[in-house]
């Protein structure tokens, strides 16, 4: 009897849905990111996962706004991973 499901290569949304430890390939879920507001040409590093409300110095914009997981970041936002 076949499994219904393939272990050795699992789909990229079943890996992203599982634990930081129960990847195949154990890695982080969280990153920092490069963030900046349309109206502004500074670039803010935010966290991925940060759980205070991120301001920038200049203008007090939000950057970034918490939620139980991820943080939220408003829609006039562009955002670019850091490696």
């Amino acid at each position: 009897m076949p499994l219904v499901k393939d272990l050795l290569y699992p789909s990229l949304e079943e890996e992203k849905r599982k634990h930081k430890k129960k990847h195949l390939v154990q890695s982080l879920n969280s990153s920092f990111m490069d963030v900046k507001y349309l109206g502004c040409y500074k670039i803010t590093p935010v966290f991925s996962h940060a759980q205070t409300v991120v301001l920038r110095v200049g203008c007090s914009t939000v950057r970034c706004q918490p939620t139980g997981g991820k943080a939220r970041l408003p829609l006039t936002t562009t955002q670019e991973l850091l490696s």
